[in-house]
């Protein structure tokens, strides 16, 4: 097969491809959010035993897509409120198709000059747009659990070296390591602890909506010496409750400790001059974590590690070989993540960076902290329903008088399909948590969603009991 032969099939599949995603992207407002069929339907439709020959790449891209259609998850619809995620922009999202033709692997500057200067300025924009130190290492990972991760293994190799232990050695041959975090710790800093050989973390306590008890982590930091890395939060997942950094800090400073800032969805506050001071005082933190696929609404995957000092990021995850390319005195991208492989993830965060610009930015995050407040006060004019947290960002936790039916109205809310939040337990209440993070949460959005909600708790007799 000539050349021209084969570019006209990578032609027809890409157009093929596309009629199918401008198809789907089409429904995403008005399509039920809910999969149609689970997972061993689609299943049924594919897995046959493996063909002796293979298909022309139009026929399978066609095969791929009748067969996954309605096994769908309407992820991208503004009522989609489960699990913070958010929807695509259209640059990010046309962005995110480039990287994937351009096929570049983005370990290293030499050999992908393009995409490595990309995302070497999506990262000095970040830094601006958070208003964190300049000079920080930021690296693009897969998600938060490894943008924690990666901050985590930095934070443990310098707080060794610190301690006169090299890392290198392992941490079975340092001194014995502390890890402590507030009482609501996020799943993905828990496991990223383990991953790093930090264990889960010690709590400290935690306040009626989440944040960190600094007076829990004082004394705990002055119980025992020794090193130690504290876990701060931007934005707990049930309420949206911002840690107070300024006095934590200071504290976990005092007593020698790194602190690390989970900011998965929250960090994006600092983009925000309205919302500014729910991050006052976390830029004096060591690393800080992100999803740009969250609030910034990119393509998955993309996660965000950043930290202060980029030579101790560097240290802990870079990797040198005879064979890797490498330019003296500057570090390459395989340096600040814990892959050597990858795709060029930061691309769709300059792309999205590039076509909001700052205000854009700050409408966005606004936008998505309007939408919660609107959907608690509907949901307050409920019968029978109470909203349990404060709101200050984008997560709503809705309850009924008893779990049984907040259960209920989570499971009818699911199967209806106009919207799909989670259920979860929160301060020993079961309940529905509504994380705003898609761009296209409109007005509309919240009046549909507040009046499905309305129907839900009215079709289960919620308001009479």
């Amino acid at each position: 097969m000539g050349d021209g032969a084969v570019t006209e099939q990578y032609r027809q599949a890409l157009e093929v491809a596309h009629r199918h995603a401008a198809g789907w992207l089409d429904t995403l407002a008005d399509r039920p959010i809910r999969p149609e069929v689970d997972v061993d339907g689609v299943r049924a439709r594919l897995d046959g035993v493996l063909p002796e020959e293979g298909r022309d790449p139009v026929a399978v891209v066609e095969e791929l897509a009748a067969a996954s259609a309605d096994g769908l998850m309407a992820m991208g619809s503004p009522r989609f409120y489960g699990f913070v995620i958010g929807g695509t922009y259209p640059a990010a999202l046309a962005a995110d198709w480039l990287v994937t033709a351009w096929d570049q692997n983005t370990g290293s500057r030499q050999p992908t000059p393009a995409t490595a200067a990309v995302e070497e300025v999506a990262a000095t924009w970040l830094l601006d747009l958070l208003g964190l130190p300049a000079e920080s290492g930021v690296g693009f990972v897969t998600g938060g659990t490894m943008a924690n991760f990666s901050c985590l293994v930095a934070a443990r190799d310098a707080v060794l070296r610190r301690a006169g232990a090299d890392p290198a050695a392992g941490i079975q041959a340092g001194p014995a390591l502390r890890f402590l975090a507030g009482d609501a710790v996020h799943t993905s800093m828990v496991l990223a602890g383990r991953l790093a050989g930090l264990g889960a973390p010690r709590t400290v306590g935690a306040d009626d909506q989440g944040r960190i008890d600094v007076a829990g982590l004082e004394r705990a930091l002055g119980a025992a010496t020794g090193p130690a890395i504290v876990a701060l939060q931007a934005g707990d997942v049930h309420s949206g409750a911002f840690d107070d950094f300024a006095a934590a800090v200071a504290v976990a400073h005092r007593a020698g400790a790194w602190v690390h800032v989970d900011g998965a969805f929250g960090l994006w506050a600092a983009a925000s001059p309205r919302l500014q001071h729910l991050v006052r005082g976390m830029a004096d933190a060591d690393s800080w974590a992100t999803d740009a696929h969250k609030t910034l609404n990119v393509p998955y995957d993309c996660g965000v590690a950043i930290v202060r000092d980029e030579p101790a990021m560097t240290a802990a995850l870079g990797a040198h070989a005879a064979y890797l390319p490498s330019v003296e005195s500057i570090s390459d991208p395989y340096d600040r993540t814990p892959e050597l492989s990858r795709r060029a993830r930061g691309v769709p965060v300059w792309a999205a960076l590039r076509s909001l610009g700052r205000q854009g930015v700050a409408r966005l995050v606004d936008g998505l902290t309007d939408a919660a407040t609107a959907l608690a006060a509907g949901f307050a004019g409920i019968p029978g329903l109470e909203v349990l947290n404060d709101v200050p960002f984008t997560q709503v936790c809705l309850a009924a008088p008893d779990d049984g039916a907040t259960a209920a109205l989570g499971d009818w809310l699911r199967a209806e399909g106009t919207v799909w939040a989670s259920s979860s337990t929160w301060r020993g209440r079961t309940v529905v948590r509504f994380a705003v993070s898609n761009h296209g949460t409109d007005a509309e959005a919240v009046r549909r969603t507040v009046d499905v909600v309305a129907r839900g708790a009215a079709a289960l007799g919620i308001g009479e009991r």
